[in-house]
């Protein structure tokens, strides 16, 4: 008796996504260099229930830094934590306050141990570690080629500090929506911008990709990758020689959906999984994919919150050679130890694992696995 009245409040409703059928192919197996292992489990967990979902690290030394889900960018010395600025302000906490509390993601050192930092709803910043002054080098209200920023993302730089390349991972969603964007399969992600820190200058050099996300210029300096979360591949972009202004895939078909990617001290690349597309198994990922309907009834009746808790805690590391070959993987099946990993940040030794939800930093010893 309830279940026709039922179905027909469902179809009235709207739905909050548009999404689009999107064609992944079979995922990899999960063998070889690839083959499930709990070497994660093997990680020690930092500051637990200090820090909220610092996503991204870097180190000026041995100091830390990160910046976290309530808007600050911090820094951790000899252990003690310590703020070292902010680009919005309170309230923090909820979803509806993120927009103006601000929300640092990725973060890197510059050639005079300055910090680079993208907020997702404020823009690219310069910030002074020691002082805390932030500077602002590209603002979200700006219009870029007629558009603004709506998700800023993640962002490398030049060694000289001249050129920055980021990712604006939607024209349509801002942070807080990230599972629509990825549920809905949209290819209005600006790709990959540069700004220039002599000319003040931005470029947008890459339309059209479903969630660029992470971004990292190669050694020589000649290509940056930029991962494309929603088709579970790398894009790579000429920045310089011959090959300069073209693009290719560098990676695709990834075992899951890649977050962020930095440098690895063999030469290679770190990426971090933001969730996995298990072969065997199931993946409802790749179920969904091509089933646009269902997405949007799913989205009619729950909240993200509530799909996000049905989603699968499977952590996963995968480091690439320099040629975008599989050299290693580090799985946790159900994240007992390392849940929600965005990045994966060597130094000295370490692989330090950032998270965009959990209240901790993971550090692995890569000597004992």
């Amino acid at each position: 008796s309830l279940t026709v009245p039922l179905l027909g409040v469902t179809v009235l409703l709207d739905s909050p996504i548009d999404p689009q059928p999107i064609s992944l192919k079979e995922p990899p197996l999960l063998q070889g260099v690839l083959e499930p292992n709990v070497k994660l489990r093997q990680a020690e967990r930092l500051w637990e229930n200090q820090l909220v979902g610092p996503e991204s690290i870097v180190h000026i030394g041995d100091v830390l830094f990160t910046g976290t889900a309530d808007g600050k960018i911090i820094k951790i010395e000899d252990g003690e934590i310590q703020t070292v600025a902010r680009i919005g302000h309170g309230p923090c906490g909820t979803r509806e306050d993120e927009p103006t509390c601000g929300r640092p993601l990725g973060i890197r050192v510059g050639p005079n141990n300055t910090l680079f930092v993208a907020d997702a709803y404020y823009g690219l910043y310069e910030v002074n570690p020691g002082t805390g002054e932030t500077k602002m080098l590209v603002s979200t209200k700006t219009l870029i080629e007629g558009q603004k920023l709506s998700f800023v993302n993640d962002l490398t730089v030049t060694r000289d500090g001249r050129k920055i390349y980021f990712t604006d991972s939607s024209s349509k969603w801002q942070r807080r929506d990230y599972l629509f964007l990825v549920m809905e399969g949209t290819d209005d992600g600006r790709h990959l911008l540069e700004y220039d820190t002599v000319t003040r200058e931005v470029k947008v050099l890459m339309v059209g990709l479903r969630f660029p996300n992470g971004v990292q210029l190669s050694p020589a300096e000649d290509f940056v990758l930029v991962q494309e979360t929603t088709m579970a591949r790398i894009r790579r972009y000429y920045v310089s020689g011959l090959m300069k202004g073209g693009a290719d895939i560098f990676v695709e078909n990834m075992p899951g959906l890649p977050d962020n990617i930095r440098l690895s001290s063999s030469g290679g690349y770190w990426v971090a999984m933001a969730a996995v597309r298990p072969n065997p198994g199931f993946s409802w990922l790749d179920f969904l994919s091509e089933k646009p309907s269902i997405k949007r009834m799913l989205f009619k009746l729950l909240s993200q919150e509530t799909v996000t808790k049905f989603m699968p805690k499977y952590s996963l590391v995968v480091e690439l050679s320099e040629t975008g070959a599989y050299r290693r993987s580090f799985h946790d099946p159900n994240g007992m130890t390392v849940a929600y990993v965005s990045e994966a940040h060597e130094h000295d030794g370490y692989l330090y694992l950032g998270s965009f939800r959990s209240p901790f930093i993971c550090r692995l010893n890569l000597q004992h696995v």
